[in-house]
């Protein structure tokens, strides 16, 4: 049994490390342990923990389909270890989203606040349901261990019953979130690469998980057969082995169809990072495997058929973290700045995969999960020699325990002693500085020169009766109709129109202190903005600061909303109150207070193509990648 205690020694090892950047993780924050940003808030977590884990554990389903539905009865030898994979992994993938959350302790939120419209809130309950399916699906196997317990009997016989049942539940729910992963990136097909953007990537996703729950099964059955010293089972490699490769060819077909009939072909040789990866991605979960595949067993070596398979499942993870992140557009341009996962990221998920292997060896030790329970001999006595010595260390139990603390302790203490303290804080948000709106009579306020902004017809909303003040509620000193990027002057994070450290500098106003906060009234106080009897407003100063038509009268605080806040509770709030109070718009724009109201989705390509020509002009590089799926834009 040496070849499993040095897996299971190297196992603990790994997640000593991973226990350690975990804990830092969540006691200082994502910023310290990922080189996540606001422009890539995706990243390994999500493409290998959550959609790769999601993908890994789809041999569950695949093989209790085939052996409880199709009848392929020479399945069932490996249908239990199946499905225990399975549940590990979502249990897996569970972990690995706290990770990523920012806020992890809200991950229950999804139970009690439902948003029946997005596909995550689908994939979040179909994942969690599945793992109670799988839950019930194995606990007979654990029941089986205490036949003389009368009560733990019966539940044992009522889910024995009822397995078929739970296999149907447990086939559907698994179509539907492995389809509704993919279903995440229809919304955005201006962000990811033509080759992998499709209507139909739900289908996609489908088909490459029952690929990869082939490959993942014959992986899991030829790795446990090595490390316990059990025969290979051939004739199970045989079957799963010839499934897998029509599910290949399936796949493959799908594919290429899809990219060609969507006018994406050009994309296959056109030299480019989204062209390289996409051929090592083919190369690597379809060519290698579906070659080694067509080889009959009896012809190769085992371990080439391993190597078969393991490149498979690599390449199928290779698809989810390409689609979860990498071939975004703003990944493979100048537009954001390039993405690797940290050492940090590295190490969480290979500890979150220990975890999973090492109690996947718990159960197999100490259940019937194969019908031949390993032979593992715990009773010997283990001496060793000192001189004329004899040391009694234990029994082989015993003396693992020790050797697994013992690495775990080690590699846990020293990851402390090697993560930086310099390291250990946090940068806080990113600041975005907004841009000032481009045109006269129709606007295009893209605030960040991200390329996605409103077309705002300026004329327009004069004629209907608004005023410059509804809007421009606040001028500067000395200004008319000051722009809202003067005083909103960040996309997402408050600002500060008051300039307080201008005021008071010698450089600046060189205003005393106590020309605007009163003596009397500040005294043993904090100066607080919003605290009247303390402090002067504007307009003492400053006659013209809030126009005559302005919607407010009275300044309550000098902190501003972020540009995105402040665009979207003045145009939101309007466009309700006009619904409210205007019959006619409410029958001709029904849908006049949504987002897609001013976010449209340019039908004319004339428009996009102006829209984007301005950027070039500002020597922007947003127009080349847009040139690349006008096809996309058109449709």
């Amino acid at each position: 049994m040496d070849r499993i205690n040095k897996a299971k020694l190297i196992l603990w090892t790994i997640l000593g490390i991973a226990c350690a950047v975990a804990i830092t993780r969540f006691i200082f924050g994502l910023g310290v342990t990922t080189n996540l940003t606001d422009n890539t808030p995706w990243g390994f977590w999500i493409g290998f923990d959550v959609m790769g884990g999601v993908a890994l554990a789809a041999g569950g389903f695949v093989i209790a389909s085939f052996n409880y539905i199709f009848g392929k009865k020479v399945l069932h030898p490996i249908a239990r270890a199946a499905i225990l994979t399975a549940f590990l992994g979502y249990i897996a993938v569970a972990i690995g989203l706290l990770f990523d959350l920012g806020l992890p302790w809200n991950i229950w939120h999804m139970i009690i606040y439902w948003n029946p419209h997005s596909p995550l809130f689908e994939v979040g309950w179909c994942v969690m349901l599945y793992l109670a399916v799988l839950t019930l699906e194995f606990t007979p196997v654990v029941l089986e261990k205490y036949p003389n317990i009368k009560l733990l009997s019966i539940i044992h016989g009522f889910l024995y019953k009822i397995r078929i049942p739970l296999v149907i539940l447990g086939i559907m729910l698994s179509t539907l979130h492995q389809s509704s992963l993919g279903s995440l990136f229809l919304a955005m097909p201006y962000r990811l690469h033509p080759l992998w953007y499709s209507p139909i990537i739900p289908i996609i996703f489908f088909l490459s998980a029952i690929c990869l729950g082939f490959m993942m099964v014959m992986l899991e059955s030829m790795t446990s057969s090595y490390l316990y010293r059990k025969e290979q089972e051939i004739n199970i490699l045989e079957k799963i082995k010839k499934y897998a490769s029509y599910m290949i060819i399936v796949y493959l077909l799908v594919r290429f169809c899809d990219i060609i009939i969507r006018g994406a072909g050009s994309f296959l040789f056109n030299i480019s990072w989204g062209m390289t990866l996409f051929w090592i991605e083919i190369l690597l979960s379809c060519i290698i495997p579906l070659v080694i595949f067509s080889i009959p067993i009896k012809k190769i070596k085992i371990s080439i058929l391993y190597f078969g398979a393991f490149i498979g499942v690599v390449g199928v993870v290779f698809n989810r973290l390409n689609v979860g992140g990498i071939t975004h557009l703003n990944n493979l341009t100048e537009i954001g700045s390039f993405y690797f996962p940290s050492l940090m990221e590295f190490s969480i998920s290979a500890g979150v995969v220990s975890v999973a292997m090492l109690v996947f060896f718990f159960f197999v030790e100490n259940f019937k999960v194969w019908e031949e329970m390993p032979n593992i001999n715990n009773s010997i006595k283990k001496s060793t020699r000192f001189d004329s010595f004899k040391v009694y260390l234990g029994t082989n139990k015993i003396i693992n325990r020790t050797k697994f603390s013992f690495a775990f302790i080690i590699a846990f203490s020293l990851t402390f002693s090697f993560i930086s303290g310099s390291e250990i804080h946090s940068s806080g948000f990113e600041k975005t500085p907004v841009t000032k709106a481009r045109g006269a009579d129709t606007l295009i306020i893209d605030g960040n020169r991200d390329g996605y902004g409103v077309v705002f017809a300026h004329e327009n909303h004069k004629k209907q009766g608004f005023t410059c003040g509804y809007c421009h509620h606040m001028n500067k000193p000395d200004d008319k109709a000051t722009g809202c990027y003067e005083c909103h002057d960040d996309m997402y994070l408050t600002g500060e129109a008051f300039r307080h450290e201008w005021h008071s500098s010698s450089n600046g106003a060189n205003i005393n202190c106590f020309e605007c906060h009163n003596k009397s009234e500040s005294k043993g106080k904090n100066f607080k903005f919003s605290d009247k009897k303390a402090i002067q407003i504007c307009k003492d100063c400053h006659n013209n600061i809030i126009p005559s038509d302005s919607r407010i009268k009275i300044l309550k605080t000098y902190k501003t909303l972020s540009y995105t806040d402040a665009m979207h509770s003045l145009c939101i709030k309007c466009h309700e109150n006009k619904l409210k109070s205007d019959a006619l718009i409410k029958q001709s724009k029904p849908n006049l207070a949504q987002c897609s109201s001013c976010h449209k989705n340019f039908k004319s390509y004339k428009k996009v193509k102006k829209l984007f020509q301005d950027k070039k002009n500002n020597k922007w590089v947003v127009i080349p990648i847009f040139k690349q799926i006008e096809g996309n834009i058109v449709q």
